[in-house]
């Protein structure tokens, strides 16, 4: 099932609408990937709101879609973790080291359109 992604000005919106297989994850990073050089742009919000358990290869998939798209020009940020998926993924030690993370779209927006992209950077 493919993700839709929308183009919102110099960004792309992936909003997750139901639990992805591995291989729909793999098709939404080469979506990505393809579009952010497609529409040139500057940034990608993922949102993953809608899922309620996020297992070691869906951690894997996001760091490395936001690795890939980081090397082709975009900051990538995730929003919409849930409390009860992130307490889990804590347990269970899977990170997303190095990625941009937001409670909701407004403020992955916000994290996008600052002007400093530098190190890492978390939206409050």
């Amino acid at each position: 099932m493919r993700v839709p992604i929308l183009k919102q000005y110099d960004y792309l919106v992936a909003s997750i609408q139901s639990v992805l297989s591995d291989e729909d994850l793999l098709l939404l990073r080469d979506d990505l990937t393809e579009r952010v050089g497609q529409y040139r742009s500057k940034g990608v919000i993922i949102d993953v709101t809608v899922l309620d358990l996020v297992d070691s290869f869906a951690t894997r998939t996001l760091r490395a879609i936001a690795h890939m798209l980081k090397l082709r020009g975009a900051e990538t940020v995730i929003v919409g973790i849930q409390p009860e998926v992130a307490f889990a993924m804590v347990q269970l030690g899977l990170t997303l080291e190095g990625v941009g993370t937001a409670l909701d779209l407004e403020e992955g927006l916000a994290y996008l359109k600052q002007p400093l992209k530098g190190n890492l950077r978390h939206a409050r």
